[in-house]
């Protein structure tokens, strides 16, 4: 079987490489680790792999394998610093990462005869994440469950095609493979994606069983695996539950997976998209160094594409967090400039979810609309009603607006669907202050100190704290917290509290301003 990428040709029964049907000169080594990294270019080859199948185990120096991989990489027209072709993954080892097309003994790469089939290249992987959700096994033993179980896998491609930034194969083309005993590998070559979603039903009695699991199509790893029971009672609910339950787990589990693609990628390589990604990672931290970190870099995704509107949402949203914690230097202009970014983001972005949402939220706050902040999350639920972020920024702006009993609701719904989200401090958070403002202030504390337990220094829960200890004549405590917040922020006052969180209802204001007084904040 010859094996071809691009121009060249790999042909193991000759043992010979050609390039547009002219021989290569290659040494038998760099020939045959060329020949083990293409065959194996499903996962990643560790060193000792490479070392097993070339030197038959043989002790092999470090830079006598490296001056292999160069040579490899040189005779195909790759480099180290382009690693178009074979790319070397840090502490992991090597992947070969063209196209791959097998050819037939015979064949050949140059133009085909009239009537002669052409050989089908796998489709090329989109420039975002992608997943094909296989139809799902029904192991009820009940072939009139069919139509549930397809009902299902149908939903969730349906709910997960409402996030742009997410590549989704049509069902038409998922639902050719039921029935069939097939490789994830395999599936994810001939559809051209990166991810695979497969799972199965099991009814019994009045009960079903659903099943899920997520796949990295290119190495068979698995990334998430979830089970999910209900009765039968209301089938179609049940069918409703599963769907935004596996939506919500698996959006995080597939932006987890593609920021970590991203962190390996050589700079040199990174394009708009996964700078946008490794500002996420910085952004889920929520540290000061983090945030620090990661506005330059959706300031990049935006200079590489300009008309990306979740890049300027994301930015905009890093500005926000600067303005609650009460890290801005220089407020009026970082202000601006963060309003300026999320009016971009929601223009850009009118039917984006992710857009809509982070700079509606970050607009509500910097420019105080809180009002036109709440349509644009609510559009941003309408267009993906399963997107977590969504529902906890909405639950902050009906928060501040003066509804916590609403705001509880959406916090819990956003949990509910993403109950591993790296934002789920944030959630937290926003339950504490809810609670806070209904008046049940031992409920605030202990959600203010689980957000707390993730991340210290978010001034927000800090103050939480700080006033339900004082309301609750815990003075020694209170008075631990207030020196914490404002070793936080030291210019926060009782006089510029409505600077620092947009309250709109008069008694929440009040509250919080009795609780931070009596914990020590200054006038």
């Amino acid at each position: 079987m010859q094996l071809m990428f691009g121009h060249y040709v790999l042909d193991p029964e000759r043992r010979e490489l050609t390039r547009d049907a002219q021989p290569i000169a290659v040494g038998p080594q760099v020939f045959d680790l060329l020949l083990y990294l293409v065959n194996h270019r499903a996962h990643v080859v560790s060193k000792d792999e490479v070392l097993d199948a070339v030197w038959d185990g043989r002790i092999v120096s470090d830079s006598t394998l490296t001056s292999h991989i160069n040579a490899a990489r040189k005779a195909i027209g790759d480099s180290g610093s382009k690693q178009e072709l074979i790319r070397t993954v840090a502490r992991k080892g090597f992947r070969f990462v063209g196209e791959v097309v097998e050819l037939e003994p015979g064949s050949t790469s140059e133009s085909p005869a009239p009537g002669d089939e052409v050989p089908q290249a796998a489709p090329a992987l989109p420039d975002r994440p992608s997943i094909a959700i296989l139809p799902f096994l029904n192991l009820s033993g009940d072939v009139e469950q069919d139509y549930f179980t397809d009902g299902v896998v149908e939903d969730i491609i349906s709910a997960l095609s409402r996030n742009r930034w997410l590549f989704v194969i049509a069902r038409n083309s998922s639902f050719t493979y039921k029935g069939r005993a097939v490789d994830v590998k395999q599936v994810g070559r001939e559809l051209g994606v990166r991810y695979v979603l497969e799972g199965s039903v099991r009814k019994s009695a009045n009960r079903v069983r659903i099943t899920g699991q997520l796949i990295d199509a290119a190495t068979g790893a698995h990334l998430w695996a979830e089970r999910f029971e209900g009765a039968l009672d209301d089938i179609f609910a049940v069918q409703d539950q599963v769907t935004a339950s596996v939506v919500g787990a698996i959006a995080p589990q597939l932006e987890h997976a593609e920021i970590e693609r991203a962190q390996k990628k050589p700079t040199g390589s990174l394009d708009a998209y996964d700078y946008y990604l490794r500002g996420m990672a910085k952004l889920h931290r929520g540290t000061r160094e983090a945030i620090e970190e990661a506005l330059p870099l959706f300031q990049e995704a935006i200079a590489r594409d300009p008309g990306f509107a979740s890049a300027h949402a994301m930015a905009a949203w890093c500005y926000f967090w600067r303005k609650v914690n009460g890290w801005m230097t220089d407020r009026p202009q970082e202000i601006s400039e963060g309003t300026r970014l999320a009016r971009r983001g929601v223009e850009l972005g009118k039917d984006d979810a992710v857009a809509l949402a982070r700079g509606g939220h970050a607009l509500a706050h910097l420019s105080g609309d809180l009002e036109n902040g709440i349509a644009l999350l609510d559009r941003a639920l309408l267009l993906n009603p399963n997107l977590a972020a969504a529902w906890f920024l909405g639950g902050f702006l009906k928060l501040w607006h003066g509804e916590p009993d609403d705001a509880i609701e959406r916090f819990t719904h956003a949990m509910r669907l993403s109950p591993l989200d790296p934002e789920l401090y944030r959630m937290q958070a926003g339950m504490a202050v809810a609670h806070f403002f209904a008046g049940r202030i031992d409920d605030a504390s202990s959600w203010a100190e689980k957000a707390a337990r993730e991340i210290p220094d978010f001034t927000m829960v800090i103050g939480v704290i700080a006033a339900c200890h004082a309301l609750s004549g815990r003075t020694d405590d209170a008075r631990q917290a207030m020196d914490h917040l404002l070793r936080l922020y030291p210019s926060l006052r009782l006089s510029n509290l409505k600077e620092w969180l947009p309250i709109h209802r008069p008694e929440d204001l009040a509250a919080l301003t009795d609780g931070l007084r009596k914990a020590g904040l200054p006038a």
